[in-house]
């Protein structure tokens, strides 16, 4: 028997909720949101996927069930794709973040380190 989902349930699905496939879908943003699905989630949904994939996870849950059961297994592996993307590159932008913040660090270590060496060596000099 093969699972049939939603664009619910691949929407939650793609931020890592476990949710029972549900005829709700993602409300685009010009539609009003009801709370038939927690606000949170599709906040959380749009965070971390870009608006085009939500709204392709919304067109291929309008689609006859034929042409969606082909389809449905092609756009999880997009949604998670695009999630390990993601992932990736924020833990990129983090470890540039702190590679920065620890190059500012040496070089006022080095600077510091000059300047004791130059003190040194005028108190040498003057001796």
């Amino acid at each position: 028997m093969k699972k049939r989902l939603t664009a619910t349930a691949i929407s939650l699905q793609a931020i890592g909720t476990r949710a029972a496939p549900c005829p709700y879908r993602v409300p685009d943003s010009h539609e009003e949101t009801t709370m038939t699905v927690p606000a949170r989630s599709i906040k959380r949904t749009s965070e971390e996927l870009p608006k085009e994939i939500v709204d392709l996870v919304g067109a291929v849950g309008e689609l006859p069930a034929d042409v969606r059961d082909h389809l449905e297994p092609i756009l999880v592996r997009v949604v998670e794709s695009t999630k390990r993307r993601r992932r990736i590159l924020k833990l990129v932008q983090d470890a540039l973040s702190q590679l920065r913040l620890d190059m500012k660090y040496l070089m006022f270590d080095l600077e510091a380190t000059r300047r004791e060496r130059d003190d040194y060596h005028r108190q040498l000099q003057g001796e």
